[in-house]
């Protein structure tokens, strides 16, 4: 059997949805809403059987990179782009500072 090739996630602004593709089959998805230079994030779920592979996280990683290579903020609505969030300090500052306590984020900030 030939190995698994690596997931590869893809933005789908058209459908404002980040994807996650295995093996060109989609694996799991992040919804989004986009207003100027913010990126609401709202829903993510992995298929079924692509559960315990560690690829939600993957695709949030991919996402919340490409959103801060577009230069954008984001607002983690969704409760597993928060939990990222608050496990990955490095994407903190993503978050709007004075928004922090709204998600719940303020305690995880650095120096707070």
């Amino acid at each position: 059997m030939a190995p698994m090739s690596d997931p590869v996630v893809r933005n789908q602004p058209e459908r404002e949805r980040f994807v996650i593709l295995v093996e060109d089959e989609l694996a799991g998805w992040s919804d989004y809403e986009s207003v100027p230079g913010l990126r609401s994030f709202m829903h993510t779920a992995v298929n079924d059987r692509f559960q315990g592979r560690g690829l939600a996280g993957e695709l949030i990683r991919a996402a919340l990179d490409a959103t801060r290579s577009e230069g954008l903020l984001v607002e983690p609505y969704c409760p597993y782009v928060r939990g990222f969030i608050e496990k990955h300090p490095e994407y903190l500052d993503l978050v709007p500072a004075d928004r922090l306590d709204e998600f719940g984020l303020s305690a995880a900030a650095p120096g707070s």
